[in-house]
C-alpha cells in the first residue's frame, strides 16, 4: 500500500512545482497551504499543513524551508507521518530559526534584511536562485508566481522535534542558496 505524500514547499514557490513529481506517483498527494498574510507563525505554517493532510496517515516531502516548516508540523501530527524525505532542506535544531541555521554572514544578515524588506526576493534573485537550470518560459512564471512568506516562517524558533524512523535526505548538485551541513541537519542519527 502506497501512503500519501504532502509536499512541503519552499518559500514563495508556486503549488504547479510538484506537478511533475505528483503526475508520477501512484498515490495520493497534495501541496501543503501555507497561510501568506504577514503576521503567520511558523506554528500557523505548520498547522496549515497538517490541514492539507486529511490521511490518517502519510509522508512528507520537504524541500529548503518546508525543512522548518516539517520540523513544527512533526510533534503535531502525533504518529500520522510515516516518512520524512528532505530535498535540499534546512531542518532547524530545536528553539533555533531557518535563519540562525544559515551560514555566516547570513544568518545575521537575513534577519534585517527581512524585517527591512520582507520576504521577496528580487526578481534576478529568483531567477538566479530558485530559477537557475531551468528554461526561460518556466523562470518567467516562477518569478511572476513567487508569494512572499510571512516573516515568521523564517525566525520563529522550532521545538524539539523526533523525526520518524523512515527519513532520508537528498541534497542537490546545483543549490546555490545554501551549500551548509545545516541543510542536511535531520537529529536522531539521520545523514
Amino acid at each position: 500500500m502506497t501512503l500519501p505524500v504532502l509536499f512541503l514547499s519552499g518559500a514563495g514557490l508556486p503549488e504547479w512545482i510538484w506537478d511533475d513529481v505528483r503526475n508520477g506517483l501512484d498515490g495520493d498527494s497534495a501541496v501543503a497551504a501555507t497561510p501568506r498574510h504577514s503576521s503567520a507563525t511558523l506554528a500557523d505554517v505548520a498547522a496549515a499543513a497538517l490541514a492539507s493532510a486529511p490521511w490518517p496517515r502519510f509522508t512528507v516531502v520537504a524541500h529548503s524551508i518546508g525543512g522548518a516548516v516539517a520540523t513544527r508540523l512533526l510533534p503535531l501530527a502525533g504518529d500520522r507521518v510515516d516518512a520524512l524525505l528532505g530535498v535540499a532542506a534546512l531542518f532547524p535544531k530545536p528553539g533555533t530559526s531557518y535563519s540562525a541555521n544559515l551560514p555566516f554572514p547570513a544568518r545575521w544578515i537575513m534577519p534585517l534584511a527581512l524585517r527591512m524588506t520582507g520576504t521577496r526576493p528580487p526578481d534576478s534573485v529568483i531567477r538566479s536562485s530558485l530559477g537557475a537550470g531551468l528554461d526561460d518560459d518556466t523562470a518567467d512564471r516562477l518569478v511572476a508566481q513567487f508569494e512572499p512568506e510571512p516573516v515568521g516562517l523564517y525566525l520563529d524558533k522550532t521545538v524539539e522535534t523526533a523525526f520518524p524512523a523512515r527519513s532520508g535526505y537528498i541534497s542537490t548538485s546545483r543549490d546555490t542558496v545554501c551549500v551548509c551541513g545545516a541543510h542536511r541537519r535531520l537529529v536522531d542519527g539521520i545523514a
